[in-house]
């Protein structure tokens, strides 16, 4: 539908992998039945990673056992290889619900790559066919990022015909959708357009997904740019949280709030309450210890037109 977009709300996973504060199962399963509340139908809730190198991502399992068991809902598990899928399908053990979806992640970088997950693209996209190969076979969604497509902060310019090539090789997968992720937040609407064009010229039935960071101001026409080259979903994180602990100077997500009063204005239909989003995105800021990075949350939607008032003698 050309004016509905669906918002993969990444905060409960991505938001908080890089924030200093702990939160605790319980307030992270407060945050996820704050944005179920909001309207939000898909969700990141955790990542299968060793909790030396993300110790906010330590209880993942106790996370999952913990989601409300929603049918309309759907929760995603990062996994960046074949031990972290293993863990994110045993979740489902014993009649469990556990995870609807796992996604994986090759990135479009060398030296990125091996400092972010120990292993070269061409083992990247090996380890993304076992997890998404076994997750068909599990009777989960599976699904690819491709993160550093607009640019990495080892090697600087990232070739867009590489990252072409590497989501034909994703496609061949079979995967649920394809997400490209400006990981470092160095991407401009120009690029976005142009990238997101490329794709769905090479790739006309395959799904993409826009993964954008503000680190430099510019995700919000980031995400624009996508939409209007054909990208129907979109992530965004309650709050603008976000991060990656192997990126230097990587910062926030763009704000689900942010995200939404831009689509609510353009005419775009999301299914999510802005107020209701607004209201998480201010719950969180007592365990963060400071406001969160997002902006509408500081200003609050559109104005309401101004009431006025008689004096009746």
């Amino acid at each position: 539908m050309k004016n509905r977009v669906e918002i993969v709300d990444v905060a409960p996973r991505d938001g908080l992998q890089n924030e200093k504060a702990p939160f605790s199962t319980e307030q992270k399963l407060e945050l996820i039945n704050g944005l179920i509340d909001a309207g939000i139908r898909r969700m990141e809730v955790a990542s299968f990673v060793h909790p030396k190198r993300v110790p906010q991502m330590a209880d993942a399992e106790d996370v999952i056992a913990g989601l409300p068991d929603r049918a309309d809902v759907t929760y995603i598990g990062l996994t960046l290889n074949m031990r972290g899928y293993q863990r994110a399908i045993a979740t489902r053990d014993g009649g469990r619900r556990g995870l609807d979806e796992v996604g994986c992640v090759i990135v479009a970088s060398e030296t990125f790559s091996q400092k972010n997950q120990g292993q070269t693209i061409e083992e990247g996209i090996s380890v993304a066919s076992e997890i998404i190969s076994a997750a068909h076979s599990d009777g989960l969604r599976g699904q690819a990022t491709i993160s550093a497509a607009c640019g990495c902060p080892f090697e600087g310019e990232v070739d867009p015909r590489l990252v072409i090539d590497i989501a034909k090789q994703v496609a061949d997968l079979n995967p649920h959708e394809i997400a490209i992720a400006d990981t470092i937040g160095v991407g401009t609407p120009k690029q976005v357009f142009e990238l997101f064009s490329a794709l769905r010229r090479a790739l006309p039935d395959m799904p993409l997904r826009g993964h954008f960071h503000n680190t430099r101001n510019t995700g919000i026409a980031n995400a624009w740019a996508a939409y209007m080259a054909g990208a129907r979903i979109l992530d965004s994180s309650v709050g603008g949280l976000g991060g990656c602990p192997f990126a230097p100077a990587a910062t926030g997500n763009i704000g689900t709030e942010d995200l939404l009063y831009m689509l609510e204005r353009s005419g775009i239909e999301t299914g999510v309450s802005l107020e209701k989003i607004i209201d998480v995105s201010k719950s969180l800021e007592p365990i963060l210890g400071r406001p969160t990075p997002a902006m509408v949350s500081k200003a609050g939607g559109f104005p309401a037109p101004a009431q006025e008032t008689t004096c009746v003698a």
